[in-house]
């Protein structure tokens, strides 16, 4: 074993064989979850605190915000509180890092915090769209989301659109709705050899048959997420601890595992 230092409860032999896949790949991926981002101050979905456990989904669905556009706003307002003042962690920053060394070819993610680009990632696919703009459901005119808040926060709830009056929605993918992307994601998936999951319950699809695109071409799996989720049963390694202490110690591992070669 190399001499990397290990932070938190993180196994090192989890570590370790998760630097081994991913040292050895010729094309691996990342594909990221609400779990990435909890360090920075985003509640996830559904971990033990997460935003289903004091919400109902139901307020991120295409119909309720067609039929509430008012409502889903206002929570939606609160929620921005958090995601716009919220910062790339350790792991955020760390999954740049391996991809600038070589090592992480792409990021695939269910996120809508731009923590990604915001650390540094370059090639970023954005499954579930962005929170960064909104758009008019009516002509398709897009506005950056400060300009929206300020709206919103000058009384017009729901936000309209300049141009046609048209009803804004924020650029992200409700429930009920398409992912964005998901034909170029399954292409990067299956010519793939290995993905590191991080901070996904892996339960929403079609989202979640990334790592099974992956898999199913032969390809190595790697869970980093402090619950169970839908698809350990596939994965090569799983990595118990908190994202931002996995993915610094798998850091460390990795340029310890390349120094040594």
């Amino acid at each position: 074993m190399s001499s990397a230092g290990y932070e938190g409860t993180c196994n090192p032999k989890d570590i370790e064989a998760a630097a081994d896949i991913l040292t050895k790949a010729k094309h691996a991926i990342a594909f990221t979850g609400a779990g990435i981002s909890t360090e920075s101050g985003i509640p996830d979905f559904r971990g033990p605190q997460g935003l289903w456990r004091q919400y109902s989904p139901e307020i991120a669905t295409i119909d309720y915000f067609l039929t509430h556009p008012k409502d889903f706003w206002l929570f939606y307002r609160m929620r921005m509180s958090a995601l716009f003042i919220a910062k790339p962690n350790r792991a955020h920053m760390a999954l740049a890092e391996l991809e600038r060394m070589g090592i992480i070819k792409a990021v695939i993610t269910q996120n809508v915090d731009g923590l990604h680009q915001a650390a540094g990632s370059k090639n970023v696919i954005e499954l579930h769209g962005t929170m960064k703009r909104a758009v008019c459901l009516a002509c398709g005119r897009t506005y950056p989301m400060d300009v929206v808040i300020r709206k919103i926060d000058s009384g017009q709830v729901p936000p309209l659109c300049d141009e046609c009056g048209g009803v804004l929605k924020p650029d992200t993918v409700l429930f009920g709705e398409p992912v964005k992307d998901f034909d170029r994601a399954r292409e990067l998936a299956l010519m793939s050899d290995a993905v590191l999951v991080i901070g996904s319950s892996l339960s929403v699809y079609p989202a979640a048959y990334i790592p099974i695109f992956v898999k199913e071409m032969g390809g190595k799996v790697i869970i980093i997420n402090m619950e169970p989720t839908e698809l350990d049963y596939i994965a090569d390694v799983i990595i118990r601890c908190k994202a931002g202490d996995a993915m610094t110690t798998l850091l460390n591992e990795i340029k310890s595992k390349m120094g040594n070669q």
